[in-house]
């Protein structure tokens, strides 16, 4: 696996704890799936704040990481019927 060298933290505040681990449950399934040799993620939940880290090779993958995970996040949120706000 290649040096994970540029990260970004994404961060995400819910109304309610019930909505971040709602959230939280829907795309933590993904993180081992779809991580691979340029890019990988890590989810964490604190009551509830959502925090998605994305580290990547090099900056076309981080981009690419970026934008795939702020759709995921998106589409749970939809999901479950939810919005949340971006604190990062």
């Amino acid at each position: 696996m290649s040096t994970q060298s540029h990260s970004a933290d994404l961060c995400f505040e819910y109304p309610t704890i019930e909505d971040a681990q709602r959230v939280d449950r829907s795309i933590r399934i993904e993180v081992d799936e779809l991580d691979d040799d340029r890019s990988t993620v890590a989810v964490d939940r604190e009551a509830a704040e959502l925090a998605v880290e994305v580290t990547a090779a090099d900056l076309v993958a981080l981009r690419a990481a970026i934008n795939s995970w702020l759709r995921y996040v998106s589409v749970a949120e939809q999901i479950a019927g939810c919005a949340s706000t971006r604190l990062s």
